[in-house]
């Protein structure tokens, strides 16, 4: 996959070369700024977050580099952890940070927008509000929406990062939250980074210590949704609730 666009006339030929020696149209934080974002390659953009490049290369031939050993693929790029970045040859660690905040704010900004969606209507609804916070990382994380009659959104909150068992998750916080929000119903969230949908022994009896707490302050578990990218799987819809 080529990510330079066109008017890129003469990049190829001196990506070796320090960009401050480059004339002032092609460097790209000039480019940017005269003809915007959008005018810019993949690589362009990456290298102006980059800042420099090395001895050897300018910032944007590291940052070809880097689209290269991801695959081309910016989700990929936007999934690698800060110690994977720096495996690769001209990435230290302030190169790294720099990359994944960057992506940080990218997710936290498609957050902010589906914050706009308060109202959960289906298993969709949930895995669209989820996404932006599970889709893209590497370790498992445990969120719980707390939602009421009308099953509008009151608040989500994460419980657990790293691994998913009762000792992980603080089931009376759950409740003492639920309470206080006056949430008449969960959904309980967590991703499976493997990719293999299916609920662990783990991931059943949590959901029914949970469930069993919460009855008794007439509060519902409505599901417990585990996602990995696009793909779901909701206790509800499988009979597990």
């Amino acid at each position: 996959m080529n990510d330079e666009l066109p008017q890129c006339q003469g990049l190829y030929l001196q990506n070796n070369l320090p960009i401050t020696s480059w004339s002032v149209s092609d460097r790209p934080r000039e480019k940017y700024i005269a003809n915007g974002p959008q005018n810019l390659g993949n690589a362009e953009l990456l290298a102006i977050l980059l800042r420099t490049g090395t001895a050897k290369e300018s910032a944007v031939s590291l940052a070809q580099r880097l689209l290269k050993a991801s695959g081309n693929s910016l989700n990929r790029l936007s999934e690698m952890s800060v110690e994977e970045l720096t495996r690769i040859n001209g990435i230290g660690h302030a190169k790294a940070v720099a990359l994944h905040a960057a992506f940080e704010l990218g997710r936290r900004r498609r957050a902010e927008l589906v914050e706009d969606q308060k109202v959960i209507h289906s298993v969709c609804d949930v895995v669209e509000f989820m996404q932006c916070r599970l889709a893209e990382i590497s370790h498992e994380e445990f969120w719980v929406i707390f939602i009421n009659n009308a099953s509008v959104i009151l608040k989500s909150q994460r419980f657990s990062s790293g691994g998913l068992t009762s000792t992980t998750v603080d089931v009376r916080m759950i409740i003492k939250i639920a309470i206080e929000l006056f949430a008449t119903g969960l959904i309980l969230c967590h991703n499976h980074p493997s990719g293999n949908l299916k609920p662990s022994h783990e991931d059943i009896a949590l959901t029914q210590q949970i469930r069993k707490a919460a009855q008794f302050f007439n509060i519902d578990v409505r599901d417990h949704v585990i996602l990995h990218g696009d793909n779901s799987f909701s206790f509800y819809e499988e009979g597990l609730l």
